[in-house]
C-alpha cells in the first residue's frame, strides 16, 4: 500500500494570511471575527463575519503578488483565495522548478458553493441595469471546479483535475479523495484542498434565514463559542486551505520537506436530515471509526482532535457524545479552531488540517476559544479551554460535517 504524505502548505483565512502567521494567531487565541463592514448588513439579522484582511502588512490578504490585478477582476474571490493559498503550498513543497513530469500533478481543490458572492453581484446588476451589463466571464467566475482550473493552468499541471462540493465537508474530502487518486497510481502528486467566499449579501441573508448565524453583533470576537451555553450560532467566514499530498517514496526521492503521513480517510452519510445531524452524532462516529480503520489505528492511538465544532446547538453537542462514546478511556483532547477561524463552510476541512499537521510538528494543540460555560455534556473532557496546551501529538483526527448529512474524518500521523 502507497503512503501519502504533505509536502506543502498554504492558507488564506480570517485569522492570517499564510501558514506561519496564521498558527501562531490562532495559538494565541486571536479571533477574526468581526462587524462586517464592506457591505451593507443593516437588513440581516447577523451582521458579523471572519474575512481575510487585505493589507500589504505581513499577514495581510494581498493577492497582488500572486495574480495579476487585471486577471482578478476576472475571477471571484473563491478562486482568488484558493490561488493565494495554492500558491504558497506548491512553493512550500519546492514544486515551482519542478523539473519532473507535470503531467503526474493533480489538483482537488473543491467549495461547498462557489463563487456566491459573485451570483449577488450580478443578479443586483441584472436588476437595475439590465442582462446586457453581465460580464461574459461570470460562468467561469461561478463554477466549482474553476480554482482546479486555474491551479492547473497557471503551474501548468496536467494530472487529475477535480472538484468536490460536499457543503462543509468539501476541504476534507478533497484532500482524502487526492490521497485515494495517488494510491490507485493516477498521479504522484495532488494539490488539494478547499475555497469559500460567502460572506455576501446574498449569502448572509441565505443563513440568517435559516437561523444558523451568530447575532452577537455587539460583540463579535466572542461570538464564535463551541460547547459554550452561551453560544447562538455559527460565524461566517471565507478563506481556503491547501495542500500538497504526494507519494512517500516520490516525495523522498526529490528531496522534499515531509510535514505528516494522511493515514487514513472515512466518509459516512447521516441518512437523517438535511441540516441536522443524526442524533448522538452517529454518522460522524462511523466516518471517524472508518479512518482508524483505514489506518489501522486504535481510538488511543489519537492524541489530538480538531473538531468540527461550529458553535451550533445540536451539532456540538452530537459531535461531542459521538467523540466520548468512540475515545472513551485515552487521553485524547479535541478543540475548535472555528472559535477563532469562524466556520469557513467548504475551506474548513482544509484549513484545520493543516492546524492538524502543525500540532504533529510542533506538539502543542490549539485553544477552544470563548468556552466560558460549558454545556453539561462536556464533563470532565478536555476541549482546551481558552489557552493552547503542549502535548505531544503523533496522530491528529479531524472532522468535518455538512449540511446533507455528510461527513468526512482525517487522520495524519507523524512520520518516522
Amino acid at each position: 500500500m502507497k503512503k501519502i504524505v504533505v509536502t506543502g502548505m498554504g492558507i488564506v483565512c480570517p485569522v492570517g494570511t499564510g501558514v506561519d502567521v496564521t498558527w501562531k494567531n490562532i495559538l494565541n487565541g486571536k479571533s477574526g471575527i468581526h462587524k462586517i463592514t464592506e457591505f451593507d448588513v443593516s437588513d440581516i439579522a447577523s451582521q458579523i463575519a471572519g474575512i481575510p484582511k487585505r493589507g500589504t502588512e505581513p499577514g495581510d490578504f494581498n493577492p497582488d503578488t500572486v495574480i495579476d490585478p487585471r486577471e482578478q477582476r476576472r475571477m471571484d474571490n473563491s478562486i482568488i483565495y484558493g490561488l493565494v493559498a495554492a500558491d504558497e503550498a506548491i512553493k512550500d513543497a519546492g514544486l515551482i522548478d519542478y523539473d519532473g513530469d507535470k503531467n503526474r500533478i493533480g489538483v482537488a481543490i473543491g467549495s461547498g458553493i462557489g463563487g456566491l458572492s459573485t451570483i449577488d453581484v450580478t443578479s443586483r446588476d441584472i436588476f437595475e441595469q439590465g442582462a446586457r451589463f453581465v460580464s461574459p466571464f461570470f460562468v467561469p467566475k461561478c463554477v466549482v471546479n474553476m480554482t482546479s482550473g486555474q491551479v492547473s493552468i497557471k503551474y501548468g499541471f496536467g494530472g487529475p483535475n477535480i472538484a468536490m462540493a460536499t457543503a462543509c465537508a468539501t476541504g476534507s474530502h478533497s484532500i482524502g479523495e487526492a490521497a485515494e487518486i495517488i494510491k490507485r497510481g493516477d498521479a504522484d502528486i495532488m494539490i488539494c484542498g478547499g475555497t469559500e467566499a460567502s460572506v455576501c449579501h446574498l449569502g448572509m441573508i441565505g443563513f440568517s434565514a435559516m437561523r444558523a448565524l451568530s447575532t452577537r453583533n455587539d460583540d463579535p470576537e466572542h461570538a464564535s463559542r463551541p460547547w459554550d451555553k452561551d453560544r447562538d450560532g455559527f460565524v461566517m467566514s471565507e478563506g481556503a486551505g491547501v495542500l500538497v499530498l504526494e507519494e512517500y517514496e516520490h516525495a523522498v526521492k526529490r528531496g522534499a520537506k515531509i510535514y505528516a503521513e494522511v493515514a487514513g480517510f472515512g466518509m459516512s452519510a447521516d441518512a437523517h436530515h438535511i441540516t441536522a445531524p443524526a442524533p448522538n452524532g452517529e454518522g460522524g462516529k462511523r466516518a471517524m471509526q472508518m479512518a482508524l480503520d483505514k489506518a489501522e489505528l486504535k481510538p488511543s492511538d489519537v492524541d489530538y482532535i480538531n473538531a468540527h465544532g461550529t458553535s451550533t446547538g445540536l451539532g456540538d453537542v452530537g459531535e461531542l457524545m459521538a467523540v466520548k462514546d468512540l475515545f472513551h478511556d485515552t487521553n485524547v483532547c479535541m478543540s475548535s479552531t472555528k472559535s477563532m477561524t469562524g466556520h469557513l463552510l467548504g475551506a474548513a476541512g482544509a484549513i484545520e488540517a493543516v492546524f492538524c499537521i502543525l500540532a504533529i510538528r510542533d506538539n502543542i494543540v490549539p485553544p477552544t476559544i470563548n468556552l466560558e460555560n460549558p454545556i453539561e455534556e462536556v464533563g470532565d473532557f478536555n476541549l482546551v479551554p481558552n489557552k493552547a496546551q503542549n502535548k505531544e501529538v503523533k496522530v491528529a483526527l479531524n472532522n468535518s460535517f455538512g449540511f446533507g448529512g455528510t461527513n468526512a474524518c482525517l487522520i495524519f500521523k507523524e512520520v518516522k
